[in-house]
């Protein structure tokens, strides 16, 4: 694609970025084929190429961000499908964040939509917070037919029943590898997941110290930054990924780290960025490049660290695994867990049209629930032709959409893999 950027914009880094990534695209449209919003929406707009288009015109023209530009921009999901897809190489993930930075600097959006991505930005990434808006949107469901906004259902129907308790695995400590110790690493313990089902990190220290891995929760690490970097918000998205550096930094430099595990995999695509999201920065730029090459998925751990001999599943469940955009198309992680299950004992299928979102997205499904819903509702629908017993997946976003559209039990993978080598039974099987 030829683009027409002026010397004094191309030293904008972000600029000069973006220019790199529009000169790659030659228009095939082949991103089309496997964009959900496109194949819902039938709109050129709605699809990468069409995406593409309307932020080189943008970009190049310096001018702020329009309502149309945003409309389309914001249909986005950020599933990285096109990314897949592209035979030329299109890094579609860092020229659609980068839009979003100048639509957050540029665009005034309605009062509505700024007072909603503020509450979420100020509430989702902090764990205490996001506890406390789950149990007031738990006493407000009463009220949910009175709400005029689809986005704020979308909020009330985000509360689980139950709020679990907090766990005490996600304070700061080391928790030593049972035997030979054969790894260390620092275990990123997130935001959100930690306020809607912490048996997930649970479940990761219990089955990394069982196959011999130390485990750190380093003091002042938190949330990724993935939230708040994907609704543009680059201050904010930026000064969490920063505490988190110097926190596993300090670890890295004082007993040493041989991995920085993310069970999430939406922050896992977000940590393994962060070389580039602070490559301009003179104080920070080498360490981020440090944590973002020891940033591994938990499967990818549990993959080097090995399942011990003779791991078998306590019961041969049928599992319809359900594979989370971040971990596909954003880290290139498909087959693995599916291997790790089935050498764990389980029956493993993956549904139809595996490589399409689900509709979580981050904070989408709240953002834009109307196509999340339709998302959900083929997702859902896909993974219960299956006839599973148990769906898994490796993204608490995924699994709370998932769930909210289905009976079936809903589990984390590690939770799978920690109970077929010793752990307890998953708490969504037992309520079966």
């Amino acid at each position: 694609m030829q683009t027409r950027f002026s010397p004094e914009q191309l030293k904008d880094p972000g600029t000069a970025r973006a220019n790199e990534i529009l000169r790659a695209c030659v228009h095939c449209g082949m991103c089309t084929a496997t964009c959900p919003t496109y194949q819902l929406l039938g709109d050129e707009l709605d699809g990468p190429r069409g995406r593409i288009y309307l932020i080189k015109e943008m970009l190049e023209s310096g001018r702020p961000a329009d309502a149309r530009t945003v409309r389309h921009v914001d249909r986005c999901l950020s599933c990285l499908a096109c990314m897949t897809t592209c035979p030329s190489g299109v890094h579609y993930m860092h020229l659609v964040d980068h839009a979003r930075a100048h639509i957050e600097r540029t665009y005034r959006r309605p009062w509505p939509d700024r007072v909603l991505r503020r509450v979420l930005a100020y509430i989702l990434p902090h764990p205490t917070r996001f506890r406390l808006a789950l149990a007031a949107a738990w006493l407000g469901r009463p009220l949910r037919r009175l709400m005029p906004d689809a986005r704020l259902r979308a909020m009330l129907d985000m509360a689980p029943r139950r709020i679990p308790g907090v766990s005490p695995l996600d304070r700061p400590g080391v928790h030593p590898a049972r035997g030979d110790r054969r790894m260390r690493v620092a275990l990123m313990t997130g935001c959100a997941q930690r306020a809607l089902d912490p048996s997930i990190n649970d479940a990761t220290i219990r089955l990394l110290t069982r196959l011999g891995a130390e485990v750190v929760v380093a003091p002042g690490a938190g949330c990724c930054g993935a939230l708040t970097h994907h609704m543009g918000k680059e201050a904010e998205s930026h000064a969490s990924a920063a505490a988190n550096i110097r926190a596993w930094m300090a670890e890295v430099r004082g007993a040493g780290l041989d991995a920085v595990v993310i069970n999430t995999s939406g922050c896992g695509t977000t940590l393994k960025d962060y070389g580039h999201m602070f490559r301009t920065d003179p104080k920070l730029a080498e360490d981020a490049a440090t944590i973002a090459g020891l940033a591994r998925d938990v499967t990818e751990v549990i993959g080097a660290l090995g399942l011990p001999e003779g791991t078998a599943a306590p019961e041969p469940l049928r599992v319809a695994y359900h594979s989370a955009c971040s971990l596909q198309h954003g880290q290139k992680i498909k087959a693995l867990p599916k291997e790790l299950l089935s050498r764990a004992g389980f029956s493993v299928s993956e549904p139809a049209d595996a490589h399409l979102c689900c509709g979580s997205a981050g904070t989408y499904n709240l953002m834009q629930p109307e196509i999340s819903g339709q998302l959900k509702a083929r997702k859902v629908a896909t993974l219960e032709a299956l006839a599973p017993q148990v769906i898994a997946a490796g993204n608490i976003g995924c699994m709370m959409q998932i769930a909210s559209g289905t009976g079936l039990p809903v589990v984390h993978t590690v939770a799978l893999l920690d109970w077929a080598t010793g752990g307890p039974r998953p708490a969504a099987l037992a309520a079966e």
